[in-house]
């Protein structure tokens, strides 16, 4: 599914956010970034979803470069960053919209759509409600249930899970874990190894940009 060779990401001349990174990851595995904060996790995340131009190296998604991947056209991806994307100034039900009508959907399947994931996800109070006035656990719900209106073949997870109550963990893992199809490719983030295994079966450590063992990570 993905295949990284030789990634190097620099942001200053000085600096290199990601350096000489290798790793291959099969279809339907669920993979987890574990590292402190600036170990390269996310800066890792946001290359593949095409938000970082690397500074050298390649990286393949189903044997095609990323930069003639069309995640419109040629694979489904969904990215939860760590800071949710929203229009701010609109509501919950407009968002909602404006996101299907961008995928050419009849007015009545869309509404049909929001309609049904209101009820479903008891968004009743917050349907009409301006996204600004959310909390950031209520953002993250609504970019998960968001990414529920298609199957995925990609779900990308950025480090959403650092000061989170518990009943809020509950919540967002179970739509995680309900986007994460058979065959979907789930890659997440973290600091917690606890988190990391909620999910995943594979862990890969970062420090200081770079992959490293378990014992280098814990060292």
């Amino acid at each position: 599914m993905i295949s990284i060779k030789n990634l190097f990401l620099k942001y200053t001349r000085e600096y290199y956010a990601l350096y000489d990174i290798n790793i291959d990851i099969a279809k339907g595995e669920s993979v987890a970034l574990v590292g402190e904060d600036d170990s390269g996790k996310t800066s890792l995340l946001r290359v593949l979803a095409k938000l970082e131009k690397p500074t050298k190296g390649n990286v393949y998604i189903q044997n095609r470069p990323l930069k003639k991947v069309s995640f419109k056209s040629d694979i489904s991806a969904g990215y939860v960053p760590a800071t949710p994307v929203f229009l701010e100034k609109k509501t919950v039900y407009e968002n909602f919209k404006y996101i299907l009508s961008e995928r050419k959907m009849r007015p009545e399947d869309i509404e049909a759509k929001i309609n049904d994931a209101v009820i479903e996800y008891s968004l009743e109070k917050i349907r009409d409600e301006k996204v600004c006035n959310l909390s950031l656990e209520e953002k993250y719900i609504l970019s998960l249930i968001r990414l529920t209106f298609r199957e995925l073949d990609l779900l990308i997870v950025d480090n959403i899970f650092d000061n989170l109550s518990d009943i809020y963990v509950e919540i967002i893992a179970d739509l995680i874990k309900s986007l994460n199809g058979k065959d979907t490719t789930l890659l997440l983030a973290t600091t917690n190894e606890k988190i990391a295994n909620m999910f995943c079966k594979r862990k890969i450590y970062f420090k200081n940009g770079s992959v490293v063992s378990a014992e280098e990570f814990e060292g």
